[in-house]
């Protein structure tokens, strides 16, 4: 008993000095959380809706356009961390939205696995060749980090980057290649020939040494001096063992066939912010290879996009990315205007909390964020969507997404953009273990199921649903 109160006021005393340290920091097991059983498990997600909708309707009114005419395309752009870049999320309102309002194409794309990091997407990449390649988080100014927020970069001309889609549906007749400065340094192919090489290279004969083999007969035996042959072989002495392999010297060739893959170039229409292919027909596949007249070679992006009217969801998640991670890399923003954006949707906030960044110091690298955005892109649409909970550290409340959300919905009118506060939805830190016992959440609370990410981008669509229909309501 005495050892269980001595170890009672250790744990009190930690805690009291956890608290003193930094007060934000509180005990996960210590919030109060009503969980007597299965029965509690039932959440009702209260109050999922927009805040502050009048910031978005131009992009309404552009996808009622849209809806009106049967013609042209919507493009929204989703921004985020690693919530963001397994396409786990993105993917499921990608496909609800599509199906709405019509598919016209995949969108963003990047070679994430020939930058060895993650991604779900239905497009596979494999490369040949060397790349370089830096995320935004740890990378310094002098690299060429824009729209994919990675840097891809070599100096070889060897290489080649296959693309193919996995999924019918997103079968592509334009392919655009952003690049830094929109330099001409790519060009794709969809077709290649195979060239068979045949070259002669010296012959190699070895010899396994049997019981009772000395080094003259084996000399007779390929026509070559005792000499040659110790000297082939490095032998200070005539003294050789049975199992051993001899080279055998000789000025005889033979042949060695290689096939080598060349590509075909196709020819590439200059825009404004990339160079696009354009197909007569749906494709599949295509090779991104160098551009022989040039010695560097950085890629940024690629966007996949077919010739139907409808809507695009792009979708550009970086790992342990923050807002003030973005903002330091000008080209980022520049090519923003690449993919022709109606609706930036911002969802960044998790690694911010782990810094613990205060709610203002969020909100002043948010609005830094927002204002580089409109540089470029002065009539879109934004709408910031919080962090769900989660858990800091694996054992503290995450109250600093708590204070992002609170802050993010309080400035929302005055900097003009509209709110989906994911945080409250689902329930705030409170609903944690039963959002986690339910399945929704990953093992680290931090992030959460595939199962939690698509339940996650059906309340989103619920939410845009009946905001936007409320809006073609008053037409």
């Amino acid at each position: 008993m005495k050892n269980k109160i001595v170890l009672l006021f250790l744990s009190m005393t930690f805690l009291c000095f956890s608290q003193e340290k930094d007060s934000l920091l509180i005990p996960f097991d210590s919030i109060a959380i009503d969980f007597p059983g299965i029965d509690s498990l039932s959440i009702v997600y209260e109050d999922n809706n927009f805040k502050n909708e009048n910031a978005i309707l131009p992009f309404y009114e552009k996808l009622y356009q849209l809806e009106q005419t049967k013609n042209g395309k919507i493009n929204i752009v989703h921004i985020g961390d690693s919530h963001i870049q397994a396409d786990l999320f993105t993917a499921k309102i990608r496909s609800q939205l599509q199906d709405v309002y019509g598919n016209a194409g995949f969108g963003f794309t990047f070679p994430y696995s020939v930058a060895n990091t993650n991604n779900s997407a239905p497009i596979r990449y494999s490369a040949s060749g060397n790349f370089q390649c830096s995320r935004l988080l740890s990378a310094d100014s002098s690299k060429k980090i824009g729209l994919s927020g990675i840097s891809m970069d070599t100096n070889s001309d060897n290489f080649a980057i296959q693309l193919t889609v996995k999924d019918p549906k997103y079968f592509f007749t334009k392919c655009k290649i952003i690049t830094p400065g929109n330099k001409n340094i790519f060009d794709v192919s969809v077709a290649n020939r195979n060239i068979v090489i045949e070259k002669k290279i010296p012959k190699k004969i070895k010899h396994k040494i049997k019981s009772g083999e000395v080094l003259s007969t084996i000399a007779d035996k390929y026509n070559v001096s005792i000499k040659e042959l110790k000297k082939a072989n490095g032998l200070k002495s005539d003294l050789i063992r049975k199992g051993k392999t001899l080279k055998i010297p000789t000025n005889d060739t033979q042949s060695k066939i290689t096939t080598k893959t060349t590509y075909i170039p196709e020819d590439l229409i200059e825009l404004p912010f990339c160079f696009e292919y354009n197909a007569s027909n749906l494709l599949e596949k295509i090779a991104i290879v160098p551009n022989q007249n040039c010695n560097s070679f950085s890629l940024n992006g690629v966007v996949l996009e077919n010739n139907a009217p409808g809507l695009i969801y792009h979708s550009i998640g970086i790992n342990g990315a923050k807002t003030n991670d973005f903002n330091k890399f000008p080209m980022f923003f520049e090519q923003l205007p690449a993919l022709n954006p109606d609706l930036i949707i911002i969802s960044l906030g998790t690694n911010e909390s782990f810094d613990k960044q205060s709610a203002e110091q969020y909100n002043r690298n948010l609005q830094q964020m927002i204002q580089n955005i409109k540089q470029n892109n002065a009539n879109v649409s934004i709408l910031v969507m919080t962090s769900p909970p989660s858990v800091l550290h694996r054992r503290f409340t995450n109250t600093f997404i708590e204070s992002y959300a609170q802050i993010i919905k309080e400035k929302s009118v005055e900097n003009d953009y509209a709110v989906w506060n994911l945080y409250q939805i689902l329930g705030g830190n409170k609903a944690i273990i039963k959002n986690a016992a339910k399945g929704f959440m990953a093992r680290d609370k931090v992030h959460y199921s595939k199962t939690g990410y698509e339940f996650q981008a059906e309340l989103f669509f619920d939410a845009f649903l009946q905001s936007y229909e409320l809006y073609k309501s008053t037409k």
